[in-house]
């Protein structure tokens, strides 16, 4: 017990320093707009500001088109049920509001103003809300008691033509209905057959039975205990409207006396009210939602103590199946604000419960692997919904809402073209997507798409693997012990099939080993290297084994460099596949999506102080990679030294380099050498130099050095760009192979794979 105090004390102090520091509070507002000068001022206020004023006062819709509000949802409580604290108030409410707004931001990219309404009158609180309509492009409700919550949610739905939502109801409700649907197709029985009993009759668990019911559990079937115990017919105590309606003719009248032979308990109320005798009395295979936050209902060690056969979920993270409403709320206002829809409907909440279904029953995303590590999830007892984590769920639920809300007839801008529309927001979960977008469209039409992984049994590799076939990028090689590899995609949940989906160089015995040791030792025995010293390299450095397949043709390209170092894994692509003609030395090229700008960094993994001859080659490489990938190269060379303010020998070294570039590549818009923020900065850079020969803002950043072009990808990646990268990109080399990080990940590999496919079919 004092174990559980200690760590209960430490979790405490841990949150308030989260939430004190390095700023109080888990919310700032950031403009979109620059205000650097004069003319932005005029812009942003006063006089230009009218402008905008004007077309709304004439279409009112123009607000969505000038204003934040299409992108805007205020999350407003009055504190009078906030967690598991009870009525703490609206100023106490406010971390959690805070905490809403975080997860609105983070999974969905909507903005939100939270909301703490000093107001327990709920006419006044109805009025004060709907008076707020012309800030907001939807209004989401969190911790108002019930009944309260059913009267406000309705008024403001009578008077809103936004869409409203309360959270704890409707949320609570379609993510119990997701995992209630797939429990039930878990244990085989139909929904139409099956008793259901409730712990709890305050608003999460009304909402939750309405939608049952919808979803086609018999509402004869359903049987509600509260603190007076079972609603009854002819009950009078602690009843509403809203309560009366799941009334039954029954003579039970407590919960041990109604849980006999339930299929389904839904716990909505207190810790420890369902007891493991209790348990014991439902029916085979029972499904126990013990939601009850911090203390369940009942906790999966007490059930299991007694049964065997049943699933558990509950409201909790430590436990499997945690029912949380942020796998919907952030994706439901999606569709919906897209859609510019006037509310929410039960069609829309409906497709949200499917689409949460659905996506379970598929394997597991590669990002919920890393954030659950060591977890089995697979669809199951276990995993009856997707995990918060999952980068899928943005691109499911918020396109069914959208297309429900269009069906529905409240979609004022219905989305027609929904695979536009996932493509959108794909972009937005993995910021590469649309860089990327032509590429991965160019590797399914190729036709030579073999690609092998030397670190074929990495976790990395095989999801990206799943990813690859079931996308139809690349037909994977994986380099590794065929048995180890085939154990590794029955534990990560993966459905490849070897022979059908991938194929296996096996490094325990393959037929290939005296044929490849014999060419790599013809290769490089005038470089040192022995027969025997070819046998031994040919067994145990994957590299090399890559390299020979794609020097022998087995395959088109090759993928490395999730294990080791950059130099390791060139030594041995140097030694086999050697550079392109007219080409004289490797360089990288590292792509970072940043929020407001694409760049790429030269040379990132390679030259540690290389020449100008050899800047200018990789900077022409790097010029012509980029146009491959659909980017227009527009190239700053960066030093120390501003357009010849330095004559130090690496200012010197830039400058010469820039002479080479513009002789030997005439079509490429390049100056230099510059200051970093020059190169970014137009405005800046025409007052300084008004003649230079770049244009526009570079996004091709050239660097004197490697010290210098790593701890800048490095940071930028860190601190700015969300650690969303692509590449390494190796140039240079005389046939298609890439060595990426030990930080790569699996959405890297993916995007990698099509690049190199792409190149492939490009042939250079």
């Amino acid at each position: 017990m004092s174990n559980q105090i200690e760590k209960h004390e430490q979790l405490r102090k841990a949150a308030l320093e989260y939430h004190a520091q390095p700023i109080p509070g888990k919310l700032a507002i950031t403009s979109t707009k620059q205000l650097v000068n004069q003319h932005d001022l005029a812009l942003a206020y006063s006089p230009g500001v009218a402008a905008p004023c004007e077309e709304i006062v004439r279409d009112p819709t123009a607000a969505f088109k000038y204003t934040s509000r299409g992108n805007l949802v205020a999350v407003i409580t009055n504190g009078t049920a906030v967690l598991g604290l009870g009525n703490i108030g609206p100023l106490a409410a406010k971390p959690v509001m805070e905490g809403q707004a975080v997860l609105f931001k983070k999974f969905a990219g909507i903005d939100v103003f939270d909301l703490e309404i000093d107001e327990s009158n709920l006419d006044k609180l109805v009025d004060i809300i709907a008076s707020l309509e012309p800030t907001f492009g939807g209004i989401n409700l969190e911790d108002i008691k019930a009944p309260d919550c059913f009267y406000v949610e309705r008024k403001l739905r009578e008077r809103m033509t936004i869409p409203v939502f309360h959270d704890d109801q409707h949320g609570t409700a379609i993510v119990v209905g997701a995992a209630i649907l797939n429990g039930l197709k878990v244990v085989g029985k139909d929904p139409k057959r099956v008793k259901l009993v409730t712990s709890g009759a305050g608003a999460a668990a009304l909402a939750c039975l309405g939608l049952l019911v919808k979803l086609g559990i018999p509402r004869e079937n359903i049987f509600v205990t509260d603190l007076a115990g079972v609603v009854y017919e002819g009950r009078t105590e602690l009843m509403d409207e809203d309560k009366v309606v799941y009334a039954q003719p029954t003579t039970a009248r407590t919960l041990g006396d109604i849980i006999e032979d339930a299929d389904i308990f839904l716990g909505l109320s207190a810790g420890g009210v369902l007891k493991p005798d209790m348990v014991r009395k439902m029916a085979n295979r029972p499904l126990i939602f013990a939601l009850a936050n911090p203390t369940p209902e009942i906790t999966p060690e007490r059930v299991s103590a007694v049964r065997d056969d049943a699933i558990m979920a509950t409201g909790r993270a430590d436990y499997p199946n945690q029912v949380n409403n942020v796998l919907c709320f952030p994706y439901i206002f999606r569709g919906a604000l897209d859609s510019r829809a006037t509310t929410i409907t039960l069609e829309m909440e409906i497709a949200a419960v499917h689409a949460i279904a659905e996506l379970a029953q598929a394997e597991q995303s590669d990002i919920v692997a890393a954030a659950y590590a060591g977890e089995q999830m697979a669809f199951g007892p276990e995993y009856l919904i997707p995990r918060p984590f999952d980068p899928r769920l943005m691109t499911r639920i918020a396109p069914a809402v959208a297309a429900a809300a269009a069906k529905s007839g409240v979609a004022m801008t219905p989305i027609t073209d929904l695979e536009a529309y996932r493509v959108r927001l794909e972009a937005f979960v993995y910021a590469s997507g649309t860089l990327m977008k032509p590429i991965f469209a160019a590797a399914k039409r190729a036709t030579s798409k073999r690609i092998a992984y030397a670190e074929g049994e990495d976790e990395r590799v095989l999801r990206a693997c799943q990813i690859i076939v079931d996308e139809a990028l690349a037909r994977p090689t994986l380099i590794g012990r065929a048995a180890v590899i085939a154990r590794r995609i029955e534990k990560f949940g993966l459905r490849l099939i070897e022979g059908e989906d991938y194929d296996v160089v096996n490094v325990e015995q393959d037929h290939r080993y005296r044929d490849f040791w014999n060419g790599y030792h013809q290769l490089t025995e005038r470089q040192g290297v022995t027969e025997q010293m070819a046998k031994i390299e040919m067994r145990r450095r994957l590299t090399l084994i890559a390299v020979m397949l794609l020097k022998k043709r087995e395959v088109d390209g090759v993928i490395c460099g999730t294990w080791g170092t950059t130099s390791t894994h060139l030594h041995y692509v140097d030694q086999v596949i050697g550079k392109r003609e007219g080409v004289n030395n490797f360089a990288c090229l590292t792509g970072l999506i940043l929020p407001s700008r694409q760049v790429f960094l030269a040379d990132t993994h390679v030259n540690y102080d290389p020449s100008a001859e050899q800047i200018a080659e990789f900077t022409i490489l790097a010029a012509e990679e980029m146009l491959r990938l659909g980017v227009q190269p527009k190239a700053a060379l960066l030093s120390h030294s501003n357009f010849g303010s330095s004559q130090q020998p690496s200012a010197l070294k830039m400058r010469k380099a820039l002479a080479l570039v513009q002789a030997q590549a005439s079509w490429l818009e390049v100056d230099g050498e510059m200051h970093g923020d020059m190169a970014l900065d137009v405005v800046g850079r025409k007052k300084l130099m008004p003649r230079s020969t770049l244009l526009a803002e570079a996004n091709l950043l050239v660097f004197p050095n490697l010290d210098a072009a790593n701890i800048a990808y490095n940071l930028l990646k860190t601190a700015a760009g969300g650690g969303i990268s692509i590449g390494p990109i190796l140039l240079g080399a005389a046939q298609t192979v890439h060595i990426l990080t030990s930080a790569t990940t699996v959405r890297r590999l993916v995007n990698m794979t099509a690049l190199a496919v792409a190149e492939v079919g490009a042939q250079r």
